[in-house]
């Protein structure tokens, strides 16, 4: 993925008040969702700023450990503020991760989460099924994501989804080897007078 777009915004990034509220609702609504503690180690991919981190932690308190992935050198300057500051625990992992491009790293987490990113990959199987690699047996998934769309959505130089019709998402995460997958309206943007939808998938990596 081209990361110039988000190297350029990066620094005004959490200055969005919508950012901010979509981040929230998502953070909820996994909380809501899914099993997360002081025992969770969290993978947050495509995290961008880590509004859903910083929302969901605020949430449901500390976790064991948080890594942050994202392939924008401008967004990982803007973690690396963030754990220095303490707007992020101190001790946060940040990492330069392509999981098109680059193989699983040796860590293991019990919950993946991935908000809005999703839409840029452009093999999808190929990370999904990586999300599984990554997960320990009776681990989560989390992806919040835009439902089809009619292409509105991005005007600069996009080269992705136009969103996804859940049908086929629920496929790709079980073909990935994921199970129970369940997919829910989350939140909404709006954008330039449109509203596009957001869902919330959720699935987890079966035990042997």
């Amino acid at each position: 993925m081209d990361t110039e777009h988000f190297d350029e915004k990066a620094a005004t990034w959490d200055d969005d008040p919508g950012k901010r509220r979509q981040a929230r609702d998502v953070a909820r609504a996994v909380a809501a969702a899914v099993p997360v503690g002081e025992g969770t180690r969290l993978l947050e991919y495509g995290a961008g700023t880590a509004l859903v981190t910083e929302e969901l932690l605020a949430s449901v308190g500390p976790v064991s450990r948080v890594t942050l992935a994202d392939n924008s050198p401008g967004m990982r300057a803007v973690l690396r503020e963030k754990a220095l500051s303490g707007a992020l625990p101190a001790d946060t992992a940040i990492l330069d991760l392509d999981l098109e491009d680059q193989s699983a790293p040796p860590d293991r987490f019990d919950l993946i989460v991935s908000s809005m990113f999703m839409h840029h990959v452009r093999r999808l199987p190929v990370v999904l099924s990586a999300f599984a690699e990554l997960l320990v047996d009776g681990g989560r998934v989390c992806i919040a994501d835009l439902d089809r769309e009619d292409g509105t959505f991005h005007t600069h130089d996009f080269d992705g989804h136009h969103g996804f019709d859940r049908g086929e998402l629920r496929t790709g995460l079980e073909q990935a080897g994921l199970v129970d997958v369940t997919i829910t309206d989350c939140t909404h943007i709006e954008r330039d007078g449109v509203t596009y939808s957001v869902f919330l998938a959720t699935a987890v990596k079966g035990t042997d």
